[in-house]
């Protein structure tokens, strides 16, 4: 009978323990020597971050406490990624992910008020996205990634904030298990073979603008406001 209901507490929280698993190895970041794995963690962190949502609406485990518990984890695991960025490089680059990691944690910390407005404001994977990309394409390019991780944390400051979504980037366009799946797969080649990143970059970071001027132009014409 133990080991039944057991089983069943497992499978129930199987979205959950996804969730937090998400994050447990990126405490690597933090060893010696540990920022080497930095784009094979970016890239685990953001298959577990959607694996956790496509299992839980295929088993129909969705929950509120599910929910709260993926923002916390995203929290926490990007606040982690753009800390150690900041700490690897230094300087402007330090200065600017102490801002990004204060500006994901207002963002995560404003939906889980109680009769918050959610749904505005790019995801914080946006900005995970936008730091692989980053150090792929300039390690490619022997440039220095300081001005660009830089340029990803204003950037993202700002998206993070705005009241409206960012409906027509590449990820908020993926919808099924599939397009989900491709998004990752398109990572992963911008990794494995970085002379495809400017171009899978180029269409990620084209789609991000659109919607981010997009949504500003067309914002107030709706009659709604911020919360």
């Amino acid at each position: 009978m133990t080991s039944r209901v057991a089983q069943m507490f497992l499978y129930k929280n199987i979205p959950n323990i996804v969730s937090v698993l998400g994050v447990v190895p990126l405490a690597m970041l933090f060893l010696e020597d540990g920022f080497q794995y930095v784009l094979p963690l970016l890239l685990y962190n953001n298959v577990m971050d959607d694996l956790d949502g496509i299992l839980a609406a295929k088993l129909d485990l969705e929950s509120e406490f599910g929910a709260t518990l993926d923002n916390v984890c995203d929290a926490v695991a990007h606040m982690m990624v753009v800390m150690a960025v900041g700490m690897h490089y230094g300087g402007i680059c330090a200065g600017f992910s102490l801002a990004a990691a204060i500006s994901i944690l207002v963002r995560v910390v404003s939906r889980l008020t109680p009769n918050s407005r959610a749904g505005g404001g790019s995801p914080t994977n946006e900005l995970m996205r936008h730091i692989l990309f980053a150090l792929v394409i300039t390690q490619y390019f022997e440039l220095a990634p300081e001005p660009f991780l830089a340029t990803a944390f204003v950037l993202n400051i700002v998206s993070m904030q705005v009241p409206y979504p960012l409906r027509y980037s590449i990820r908020s366009l993926a919808t099924s298990a599939t397009e989900v799946a491709g998004v990752n797969v398109a990572l992963g080649v911008a990794w494995f073979f970085p002379i495809t990143a400017s171009t899978n970059a180029a269409c990620f970071m084209a789609t991000y603008f659109y919607s981010l001027a997009g949504g500003a132009l067309s914002w107030p014409w709706k009659g709604e406001t911020a919360a």
